[in-house]
């Protein structure tokens, strides 16, 4: 391989294209002796003095930037700290999200348990499971039902096994309890007429309840209640109630303090002849006043190792920053070199293996990470309950992290398979994605408005798509035919059609084809080990370096050891740095 030298020397004379042929000619390796572009003839060397001493030092800068952290250590006996560090943020990152997810999975477990304890106490007849059919049909049985409800909160400390206190309201007349009822303010309906007249404005008429007035007090208020049936939209009955989770204590954690949100709904906007009834649940948790545990001190250590994941993250973050920069500041003076000595400008693809996508996802989980950590110790400390935007914090750094370790084995050829495969494959896949889309969202629409009215699982847009999708893999599909009503014989034989067509196109040729794409890119990739590759003019700039990572050349005459973090003698080859450049 002959390299390139300054235009402004001797050498002047040589023709630009037998120029370019010297530049794209393959080379051996990185880090072997033999560097000339064929057997038996010896490197060339264009340029002289210091010009030549430039070119020699930016191609080391550029071969050392994308040395491995082993070939680095025996390059300049730096320790490989970030390293280190990767491993040890794998590490307790993942315990804190364990540490997280237990607590998180009390919480969860309390406020679920209470839901259905609430349900059973104040739905009337309520049976688990039936939450999609429970309804009422008469007057009569709305009237129990609201009722019904009403009494069970007026009496829940006599009834309930649980510990609750009520809570009284911030409205007006400071009642614990409102029933609602909201309707049209003017509606006349005539079926048998064929006429109507509405006036859609809603409006909303409200009785206070307090559990401690006498029997005859709040009965003669709400058991007067009168509902206009024939203007009805809903009715509404909510309450607060409180509780503490002392389950907590297991895990040496202060229990929190809850306050239940309870609205129980009595929907009859479609005027259907069916209310159907839900209770809604909603918690909040604050930190309970004055908590004494016997036997248990202030425990900080959670909050300490909660800091300590903070700490480390900010330097992960400084130190692939710091990278991520040099990239960049080494990209510009490569840039500048060419054009300056050679008046060419570098292809958008040799200067983005400057910018190594994997700093880039350790500095987003970086970044997730200190903001989750944040959000949890306000959650610890009682000052914020944003639990699900924690978990979604936590959860997503702690998969970008384990996810960033691929990188590490992405420098050994063997393992580094998987990598080259979906990088390679990539590009094809989502322009085939594009195009199978169009295809899907025509499915998704098409069934939507013409199986919806027929079928469960096409009623919405969603739950069409998560349907297809099912019958892509192959899930449901005997259970997706059979649940077609056939009350419309044209119908039924339409979906008959548009089931048949979907999986077959979808799962014979689809499917095939998104694995073929992938099985393709392997079989590129295996062919591109074994046969001459293409070289960049970057990849061959670096490669005229004689200088191995255990030459010296790179600190001097200093000598490293072995490092327990890396593998001795180790050289990078030019075949290794393609594949992972």
């Amino acid at each position: 391989m002959a390299t390139i030298g300054d235009k402004h020397c001797d050498h002047h004379d040589r023709s630009t294209d037998s120029e370019k042929d010297r530049l794209l000619t393959s080379v051996a390796g990185y880090g072997t002796n033999n560097l000339s572009g064929s057997a038996g003839d010896p490197p060339v060397t264009l340029g002289c003095g210091s010009s030549q001493e430039e070119e020699e030092a930016l191609r080391r800068k550029l071969k050392y930037f994308f040395m491995s952290p082993c070939d680095k250590y025996h390059a300049k006996g730096r320790k490989p700290f970030k390293l280190v560090l990767q491993f040890l943020k794998i590490v307790i990152v993942t315990v804190q999200l364990v540490l997280f997810g237990l607590s998180n999975q009390m919480v969860v477990m309390f406020k679920e348990e209470n839901t259905v304890s609430f349900k059973h106490l104040f739905l009337k007849d309520y049976s688990d499971g039936g939450d999609d059919t429970y309804a009422v049909y008469t007057q009569g049985d709305l009237y129990e039902s609201i009722f019904y409800t009403v009494d069970q909160y007026l009496a829940l400390s006599d009834s309930t096994v649980g510990r609750y206190a009520y809570v009284w309201g911030q409205k007006a007349n400071e009642s614990a309890l409102y029933l609602c009822q909201q309707y049209y303010k003017k509606g006349h309906i005539d079926p048998a007429n064929d006429t109507f007249n509405i006036d859609p404005t809603v409006v909303t008429s409200c009785v206070g309840v307090n559990p401690l007035a006498s029997p005859n007090e709040f009965r003669g208020g709400y058991k007067n209640f009168t509902l206009k049936f024939h203007k009805l939209i809903n009715v509404t009955i909510e309450f607060k109630l409180k509780a503490i989770n002392i389950q907590t204590i297991i895990n040496n954690e202060i229990p929190d303090c809850y306050t239940f949100t309870i609205t129980v709904l009595f929907d009859n906007k479609a005027h259907s002849g069916r209310v159907k009834i839900s209770l809604i649940n909603q918690a909040s948790i604050k930190e309970c006043k004055d908590p004494s545990v016997s036997g248990h001190a202030e425990n900080y250590s959670r909050l300490a190792f909660d800091v300590f994941v903070v700490i480390v993250c900010v330097l992960s973050l400084v130190l692939c920053g710091r990278s991520i920069v040099r990239g960049l500041m080494l990209q510009y003076e490569f840039v500048q070199y060419f054009q300056v000595h050679f008046g060419r400008t570098i292809s958008w693809t040799d200067r983005m293996e400057f910018v190594n996508g994997w700093y880039i996802l350790l500095v987003i989980s970086d970044v997730l990470t200190i903001t989750g950590s944040f959000i949890k110790m306000g959650i610890e400390s009682k000052d914020l309950a944003s639990y699900d935007e924690c978990s979604i914090l936590l959860g997503t750094s702690t998969l970008l992290v384990w996810v960033g370790v691929i990188r590490y084995l992405s420098f050994f050829q063997k393992y580094n398979i998987l990598i080259v495969t979906l990088r390679a494959a990539f590009p094809n896949v989502i322009r085939f994605c594009c195009c199978v889309a169009f295809i899907y969202l025509g499915y998704c629409f098409c069934g939507w408005i013409v199986l919806g009215p027929y079928h469960v699982k096409f009623r919405s847009l969603s739950m069409v798509s998560e349907c297809l999708f099912s019958l892509i893999n192959g899930d449901d599909m005997f259970v997706t035919f059979s649940e077609m009503q056939q009350n419309n014989f044209l119908v039924w034989l339409f979906s008959q059609v548009y089931l048949y067509t979907f999986i077959s196109l979808f799962i014979y040729m689809v499917l095939s084809l998104f694995i073929a794409l992938i099985t393709g890119a392997y079989e590129t990739i295996k062919h591109q080990t074994m046969e001459s590759m293409h070289i960049t003019e970057l990849h061959s700039f670096i490669a005229s370096c004689k200088d191995t990572p255990n030459s010296g050349k790179f600190r001097g005459i200093e000598t490293s050891a072995c490092s327990i973090f890396c593998c001795c003698d180790r050289t990078t080859t030019y075949e290794d740095a393609l594949l992972i450049n």
